[in-house]
């Protein structure tokens, strides 16, 4: 039958086409462009024209905002028209909603396809228009532009057979010709397969050896981290047996449920649930494709929540950013690479996108700049989770077992993004690996997730786990290591006949999940899928074998024993070293006058690492499921930035969840230990300044780097000794993490680009009554003090305000960890006690930028006073995790509340908004007046500007 197709388009408010015209003119410079216009294109085949009107009526088109044609391919009025879809065999998110709406209209489409038509008005040339479309509206590797109307939406295809892959004669050389693009193995790991395969007199399947590749892989493996690592000569353990063995010295009675053997953390609640939690990164996807590779990173720690026990509900989504600035110069970018602003746009929205769709609230997040990210951004995203403590253990398949996969079908997507990921980026990244990047379903991932939870109170899953990285290789084959596990790949659906055995079993083609069913229990299992849309299909069966078997039809296509998947390859020992360098001292003149301490607090305000992030939590929905207590921005006007999130999951029980994180790229630069001490300083004191309890809370670590030379690798073992000290001094344990090591850029000039090294710790704990927490706007203006609670070192290495003034130091901003469990432990009880009426952190920009967000969200003023003996700008600027400023209306409780503290006033509040500042005396001091009205636009401005 014929193809019809149906045109959606505004009729008035074209945000996509807008959205377009702004990119176009940021980052193509394309001045004579003056509008573009866009349709939404569904083709559907094997129905009648009259079906076809019905559905774009009833289904498609919007009538109050849309119009829509059928079969009118002439819509706009311009000769410039690009039509952009999915190529054959590519998963296309819009498709089963598509045909499902149609069957529930009673309409049976065989086939449909959509696209999306861009219509460009002005004089902008050919080849302007082919840059704009290949640059940001095309990925090539999964789209392509519909030159016309198909005669048919079937694309059938005869899959290539398995080839055995010539590697037993190979010479090295050869060896790394095969390893280079695809595998991203080095030399010995090359040479170990090779004695394998020798030692079996028999050359691998392309399939085996995708499976060693993706399972030995950085992504996968983390072989670094298990790896001995020899520092002056002596030999230490492995980074993630530090971590763990310290981390089980806090597990605390039970409190701890699972720690580093499943897909998250999981910790007790209340009234016999618990929590999990886990952070991913997708650094690589998100660098040629930001939109789809930031998609897919919160789709993919969705199901780590999911894929957790037995199975959780995904309660929190959270964020934290690298970019590079802005305004970075096109000819400071790298060939091969993205803009930065193109960049951060698309993962924003990409992220938003994806939570928004599924009903989970975004309401924890940051966004951090740094020249160095101008290659490849730094991406990750968080989720949080609940489940009764009944379904929280790792399941264990039981010889017998179904191998069910569930979700959605298997496409060309997501092609060797295990492996691409684990490799440094270079100039050929963007044209090799683009097919590497997965594509997003979040409608698919939701009715999945629906289904699982009805299936779990079942009690019909025995085990279940994720299809992430490396597929149905890594989900299947991790399921089945204990016992061994034989499958038919030819039954996996599929978006398209043509893919071949291995692209089927290292697709990482998004929203599926593989499950151990009982045999007796597949029949209901099903059927509950079946009820929520969602496509349920026997693969094989886990069989006590030891053995990794795969099938396609009637042919062999792998046979992996596990000893050597689990074993096969030697321990590693890299070598580490670290050597400081250290900058030149520049300390900058001080403000010559009033307007130069203004302009500068503006500066400082307006720098991306303290600018106001608002702009992107109001694109995400923070209130969704109903159990936000403590949003992102507080206060009357609702700007001022809250420390951390505090969530009710369950909304007629008192309790919940209070979760924060911390991070500073920039101090890593300088010392990776302090820079790592520091960043969990922020994150503890974020969540205590919430209200949280750190003797019930537990950790969450992320370490992105650049690629493991022996100097990154220095830099990695003194991070992990500061985090090992640091759940010893705080008592927190680290329950779970990822760690990301391919973050530099290598030009085929020579250039090198190196990330600055990123440590996160994200904080998340239970909090028996979710009222009794505290946020940071001023409550009493012109009523009450302010004071500072802590010891800042004073240091200024690293800081904002001497990056904007032109300052350089080596002086820290050095945590006393003596004094820190102590502050920590008493800015609780001050919150607990309710005497505190705002506690705000100090983080990046200093105590200043502090005081001058707990004014925003009231629209009050603050007058501080610093004391004669003091340098102003180090007082002002400096940036000391572990220190907080505190609002209070009664002062004589702070002593005792604060005992063996430091504590300082450092002013008032005031009904005016208005910043004062003086120095000595309040009525001979004064450094500066400034209009918090002025402040607040210098701080809200700059991503207002970028992304509104």
């Amino acid at each position: 039958m014929a193809v019809h197709e149906i045109r959606v388009f505004s009729a008035e408010n074209d945000s996509r086409g807008r959205e377009v015209l702004h990119e176009a003119h940021t980052s193509q410079k394309m001045s004579s462009l003056v509008d573009v216009r866009t349709a939404r294109v569904y083709r559907l085949e094997g129905i009648s024209e009259e079906e076809a009107r019905t559905l774009a009526e009833k289904l498609l088109v919007d009538p109050v905002t849309q119009e829509g044609t059928v079969n009118d391919s002439e819509i706009f009025e311009t000769q410039t028209v690009v039509d952009i879809g999915y190529k054959p065999g590519v998963m296309d998110p819009v498709e089963d909603s598509l045909l499902k709406g149609a069957r529930d209209l009673g309409i049976a489409p065989t086939s449909v396809a959509t696209s999306t038509e861009y219509g460009f008005f002005g004089t902008s040339t050919p080849d302007d228009i082919e840059s704009l479309v290949s640059g940001f509206l095309m990925n090539q590797t999964v789209e392509q532009i519909i030159q016309e109307k198909p005669e048919t939406l079937v694309h059938e295809a005869t899959p290539e057979t398995t080839k055995k892959v010539p590697l037993r004669k190979a010479t090295d050389e050869e060896l790394m010709d095969l390893s280079k693009d695809k595998l991203f193995l080095d030399q010995t790991e090359m040479r170990v397969i090779q004695n394998h395969f020798e030692t079996l007199n028999r050359e691998p399947t392309d399939v085996e050896l995708e499976t060693i590749a993706a399972r030995q892989s950085e992504h996968c493996g983390h072989k670094t981290f298990h790896a001995e690592v020899i520092v002056d000569g002596k030999l230490k353990a492995p980074f993630i047996n530090r971590i763990k063995e310290k981390s089980k010295k806090f597990f605390k009675n039970g409190f701890v449920r699972s720690a580093f053997n499943d897909n998250a953390g999981v910790i007790e609640a209340y009234d016999g649930y618990t929590f999990n939690a886990k952070v991913e990164t997708h650094n690589s996807p998100s660098a040629i494709e930001p939109y789809g590779g930031a998609m897919t990173g919160s789709g993919g720690v969705f199901r780590d929540i999911a894929g957790t026990g037995k199975g959780f509900k995904n309660i929190i989504s959270t964020f934290m950013y690298c970019f590079a600035p802005r305004d970075t110069a096109d000819a400071d970018l790298p060939p091969g690479t993205l803009r930065p602003d193109y960049i951060e746009r698309r993962v924003i929205k990409g992220v938003g996108d994806y939570g928004n769709r599924m009903g989970i609230p975004t309401g924890n997040g940051s966004a951090h700049y740094h020249p160095d990210f101008r290659a490849k951004p730094t991406v990750m995203v968080g989720a949080y989770g609940i489940a009764p403590e009944e379904y929280a253990e790792q399941g264990k398949p039981q010889v017998g077992d179904l191998v069910v996969v569930i979700g959605g079908r298997t496409g060309r997507d997501g092609i060797h993004g295990a492996t691409f990921s684990s490799g440094e980026m270079t100039d050929r990244t963007q044209e090799v690996n683009s097919s590497a990047v997965q594509i997003g379903n979040a409608i698919e991932e939701k009715r999945m997730f629906d289904a699982l939870i009805e299936a779990r109170d079942a009690d019909l899953i025995r085990a279940i786990t994720d299809c992430g990285a490396a597929g149905f290789c890594s989900a299947i084959g991790e399921l089945g290591e204990e016992i061994g596990v034989t499958v038919d790949i030819s039954k996996a659906p599929l978006k398209y006949s043509g893919l071949t055995p291995w692209e089927i079993w290292i697709s990482e083609s998004q929203e599926r999940m593989v499950s151990a069913i009982a045999p007796e229990d597949a029949e209901k299992f099903m059927e509950i899928c079946k009820r929520y849309n969602v496509e349920s299909t026997v693969l094989g069966k886990f069989d006590g074998s030891h053995t990794l078997t795969v099938n396609y039809g009637e042919e062999n296509v792998a046979e992996l024993d596990y000893e050597f998947l689990i074993n096969g390859f030697p321990q590693r020992q890299m070598e580490a070293y670290w050597e400081s360098r250290p900058v030149e001292e520049i300390k900058p003149e001080a403000p010559a006058d009033e307007q130069e301490w203004i302009d500068r607090l503006k500066a400082v305000l307006s720098h991306g690492n303290v600018c106001s992030k608002e702009e992107i939590f109001r694109s995400y929905d923070h209130g969704v499921q109903g159990g936000n207590i403590v949003p992102p921005y507080g206060g009357h006007y609702q700007s001022t930035p809250n420390d951390a999130l505090v969530i009710r999951p369950i909304l007629d029980k008192e309790w919940g969840i209070v979760q924060s994180h911390g991070m500073n790229p920039v101090l890593n630069n300088y010392d990776p230990y302090k820079g790592t001490v520091w960043a969990i300083a922020d994150a503890t004191s974020k969540f205590v300044s919430a209200g949280g309890n750190l003797e019930e809370a537990a950790a969450v670590g992320n370490y992105v780097w650049p690629f493991p030379d022996k100097r990154a690798m220095g830099s990695l073992d003194m991070s992990v000794d500061a985090v090992v000290d640091m759940m010893e001094a705080l008592e927190l344990p680290v329950i779970s993490g990822k760690d990301s090591l391919s973050s530099t850029y290598r030009g085929s000039d020579g250039e090198v680009i190196e990330i600055p090294p990123v440590y996160t710790m994200s904080v998340f704990g239970r909090i028996p009554n979710v009222e009794k927490t505290m946020t940071a706007d001023i409550k009493k203006p012109g009523g009450s003090a302010l004071y500072l609670v802590g010891q800042p070192s004073g240091g200024m290495a690293g800081s904002v305000y001497y990056d904007v003034v032109g300052g350089s130091t080596n002086e820290f901003p050095e945590v006393d960890v003596d004094m820190l469990p102590k502050t920590l432990h008493q800015m609780r009880n001050a919150i607990a006690s309710g005497k505190i009426l705002a506690s705000h952190s100090i983080s990046e920009g200093g105590l200043l930028a502090t005081v001058a967000e707990m004014s925003f969200g009231s629209n009050s003023g603050a007058q501080i006073l610093v004391s004669k003996d003091v340098d102003p700008e180090k007082f002002l600027f400096s940036a000391t995790a572990g220190c907080f400023v505190v609002e209070v209306d009664d002062e004589t409780t702070l002593e005792e509340l604060f005992e063996g503290v430091p504590i300082k006033e450092i002013g008032l509040t005031l009904r005016e908004p208005q910043m004062l500042v003086h120095h000595g005396k309040i009525e001979s001091g004064k450094l500066f007046k400034a209009s918090m009205e002025d402040l607040k636009y210098a701080w809200q401005r700059p991503l207002l500007e970028a992304l509104s």
